[in-house]
């Protein structure tokens, strides 16, 4: 009888060590897809946030990217046993045992953005055609100029990085009003045409509007110093159109962008005072005149927070109920993909086991 039970257990434990061989791999794509689409996510929030900080502060920003993760799963069983009988039958001896070993061997890649890389994402002004195209996409423009753009045709937004310190043009806030009515009537379009040869990129203000729109339009024409009875004009790069069918937008790097976000960050007055980082620089009104994002700073780290880092001694965070400040800042990140131009070679396959 006792050999009959020894047997059962003896099945019992190959069986558990077959079921072992089943196959690891479709079992965490599920997992793994989402659990690493979080924490690069999360982590990509933070490096954003804690740069403008640094950035504040006169510090390095420093940007890492996660360029590849490659997740190894291995299950290996191991069933070792033995069965002998003799007589007399209490002299008989059977054993079993076995081993299950399981492993996950994350490999992920890091590279600094440094040198060309970093010049091309991070230092060169965003093209114009990059700006246009978020407005095109559906962003205000208001909102898209206010963030991305130096100047219109010469007409001069607010920065508040520490180099170039200034408040804007008063024409500058009627630009976007204006701008963003004409946007949201559906009266402002954009096309490339071609000319000499070469793809140029065209606003086009459409005809047979409404007359309050069309006045705005007129109104839009005559602050960029452009021709009344013209419907479309050129879009370029510059500080000043070359005629009055152009219009030229200055536009800035995302380091530039970064910096004059960094400008209205809340930061303790002490180290104001101690000459740590300059005064937070105080909004014009409301809106686009106003803060485009509220980063704060606490002594602990904040229970309820969107993103949050901590720095000297402080946490800086985004509360995640200020809805406003979270939208600017998944854009801010949105417009950084979209700097990171050419210099990327095809990847090689690479075979990993999946455990089995």
């Amino acid at each position: 009888m006792r050999s009959g039970w020894q047997l059962a257990g003896f099945g019992a434990v190959l069986l558990l060590a077959l079921s072992g061989c089943a196959s690891l791999g479709p079992t965490s794509v599920d997992r793994d897809r989402f659990d690493y689409t979080t924490a690069v996510a999360d982590s990509w929030k933070r490096q954003m946030l804690l740069n403008i900080v640094k950035i504040r502060y006169g510090d390095s920003p420093t940007f890492l990217d996660v360029v590849s993760i490659i997740n190894q799963y291995s299950l290996e069983t191991e069933l070792r046993g033995n069965l002998g009988w003799s007589f007399p039958p209490n002299a008989s001896s059977q054993g079993i045992g076995g081993t299950n070993r399981y492993y996950d061997r994350p490999t992920i890649t890091y590279t600094p953005l440094t040198g060309e890389k970093f010049a091309r994402n991070l230092m060169a002004p965003i093209s114009p055609a990059t700006v246009m195209s978020l407005v095109e996409g559906g962003y205000p423009i208001d909102l898209v100029f206010r963030v991305l753009v130096h100047s219109v045709n010469g007409i001069q937004n607010q920065f508040g990085g520490s180099a170039r310190l200034r408040r804007a043009d008063p024409e500058f806030y009627t630009l976007l009003e204006k701008l963003r009515y004409n946007q949201a009537s559906g009266t402002i379009a954009l096309r490339v045409k071609k000319t000499d040869n070469q793809a140029a990129l065209v606003m086009v203000f459409r005809k047979r509007v409404d007359p309050a729109v069309e006045e705005t339009a007129k109104e839009v024409r005559r602050i960029l110093g452009l021709k009344e009875e013209a419907g479309e004009f050129r879009v370029v790069y510059g500080s000043m159109p070359a005629n009055d069918q152009e219009i030229a937008l200055l536009t800035r790097s995302i380091i530039e962008i970064l910096s004059d976000i960094s400008s209205t960050i809340e930061v303790p007055a002490e180290h104001v005072s101690e000459k740590r980082t300059p005064p937070t620089m105080e909004p014009e009104g409301e809106g686009v005149k106003g803060k485009m994002i509220r980063i704060l700073y606490a002594d602990d780290n904040p229970t309820d927070a969107f993103a949050a880092v901590p720095y000297r001694n402080r946490w800086f965070w985004i509360d995640d109920k200020d809805f406003q400040s979270k939208r600017l800042f998944s854009f801010l990140m949105f417009v950084m993909t979209l700097t990171e131009t050419g210099g990327k070679e095809g990847a090689p396959v690479v075979t990993i086991s999946a455990g089995g």
